[in-house]
């Protein structure tokens, strides 16, 4: 069974309750009834439903869902899954940054200074060399990677990745395309 046809069986409201009841011990269509406040008639259709897709196991009254079958869906699915895109092409860099950026986004900002550096490196490559920026833009651009932009734009600053005067920023530093 794959991950995808449990997700569709786990997206009915319905089935999704029957089987956290299984879950957390009903065994029989009555206790997944009282556990879940469905009616048996629910519960039934579910079940039936559940098992005919091979995550229940169905005996008359009594229900076993086959728990091991959602570990080996993730498993196969994490398996078949394509690697991550590279966000550096040097190796340590990438490691760094697939540490704290997921989903384009910074996770949280690196205590340790020398994994910041290569953090704002990557960040101030949204800001174009040559090119003014007011304050409410840096926060823009910022935003879309971590809420705390002070602190981004306060790092940038101190690293001399951005220089600012009279609320107005410009790139300044980072490793630039030639």
């Amino acid at each position: 069974m794959d991950a995808a046809t449990i997700v569709g069986l786990l997206a009915d409201p319905v089935r999704l309750k029957v089987v956290a009841a299984l879950a957390l011990g009903a065994g029989t269509i009555e206790q997944v009834a009282e556990a879940s406040g469905l009616s048996l008639k629910e519960v039934a259709l579910a079940a039936r439903r559940l098992a005919r897709a091979g995550l229940v196991h169905r005996d008359g009254h009594d229900l076993v869902l086959h728990t091991e079958r959602f570990g080996a869906a993730a498993r196969s699915a994490a398996a078949a899954a394509p690697p991550p895109e590279p966000l550096s092409d040097d190796p340590a860099a990438d490691a760094v940054l697939s540490a704290f950026v997921r989903d384009g986004r910074l996770v949280s900002i690196p205590s340790q200074r020398s994994k910041r550096l290569v953090v704002l490196d990557h960040l101030v490559r949204v800001f174009e060399p040559g090119v003014r920026y007011p304050e409410r833009e840096v926060n823009a651009l910022l935003a879309v990677w971590h809420p705390d932009v002070a602190a981004l734009r306060r790092y940038l600053v101190d690293e001399a990745m951005l220089s600012r005067d009279a609320g107005v920023y410009w790139r300044s530093g980072g490793y630039v395309e030639v």
